[in-house]
């Protein structure tokens, strides 16, 4: 095993077998991380989302993508531009990855991308003596997702980051207000379908109880790029809350629950979970 995986590895008292693949899931995405880096993605890009707090703010659940936004809308933006680099990157750590584009079925602003690598493989790379990695079917695929967005509201503020591990590098990211102000949105208006997706919320009380305030501008921009709120009209932190308030009423808390729990190793705080405590959590937002 690369010296530097082995280091990063020490960090994590992984148990079981998912426990494992969520390790090594996570150190490969910081491989991808410092290989964009090197390939000069942060000159143009972002990185916002789970991933993103749980790395640089220390959020305490697995996060499966990683998501990025240009700093300014770009059509003509191609992500495949970085693959040659991002995947000698990788190769230099030892990993046997393949990355394709996903071609868009429909019209969207959204670039998607997967590094995939046998699971199989890459477990007996990074758990070689442990007799877990035998119960692990030999065509099952470990996979990376990013996305970029290509037509970003406006608003966003930034700040740079940097890593030791796997080796230096620079990242430039959202902002504390500016990642509090995404996931607010996506509280409102993201489309659960048939499953709430519990990791906003639990993303959410994350937010609060680390007094993030959010991004105001950004917040309405993302809005109004969503159609429930004119551009012409102004926005405040109250017409936030009673958006919070109506989304949080209409909440099927248990499958939230039962959403977020494989991403976490304490699930006690789940109990606490209604549109009550939600909503008087939300008084204090900022």
């Amino acid at each position: 095993m690369n010296n530097m995986i082995s280091e990063m590895l020490n960090k994590y008292d992984a148990g079981g077998l998912t426990d494992k693949k969520n390790a090594v899931k996570e150190i490969m995405q910081e491989i991808v991380l410092c290989g964009l880096s090197r390939a000069g993605f942060f000159k143009k890009a972002a990185f916002y989302g789970g991933t993103a707090l749980r790395i640089f703010y220390g959020l305490d659940r697995f996060s499966e993508d990683l998501d990025f936004s240009l700093i300014k809308t770009d059509e003509t933006f191609e992500l495949s531009d970085y693959f040659p680099v991002l995947k000698s990157e990788v190769a230099s750590y030892g990993l046997n990855v393949e990355i394709t584009e996903k071609q868009k079925t429909k019209e969207s602003a959204i670039r998607s991308a997967f590094l995939k690598g046998n699971t199989k493989e890459h477990m007996l790379m990074f758990y070689a003596s442990d007799p877990i990695t035998s119960s692990i079917a030999g065509d099952e695929k470990i996979k990376i997702k990013f996305e970029v967005d290509t037509n970003p509201p406006i608003g966003a503020t930034f700040e740079h980051k940097y890593r030791l591990l796997p080796s230096p590098y620079e990242v430039k990211l959202y902002d504390m207000p500016s990642l509090f102000a995404g996931k607010a949105h996506a509280v409102i208006c993201r489309s659960w379908k048939n499953r709430v997706k519990g990791r906003d919320l639990y993303d959410y009380v994350f937010y609060l109880s680390h007094g993030a305030t959010i991004n105001k501008e950004h917040l309405k921009a993302r809005l109004v790029q969503s159609d429930v709120w004119k551009s012409e009209n102004i926005f405040t932190i109250e017409d936030a809350k009673q958006m919070l308030f109506s989304r949080f009423d209409s909440i099927d808390y248990a499958q939230a629950k039962d959403d977020v729990r494989p991403f976490i190793k304490d699930t006690t705080s789940l109990d606490l979970w209604s549109a009550d405590f939600f909503k008087q959590i939300t008084i204090a937002l900022k």
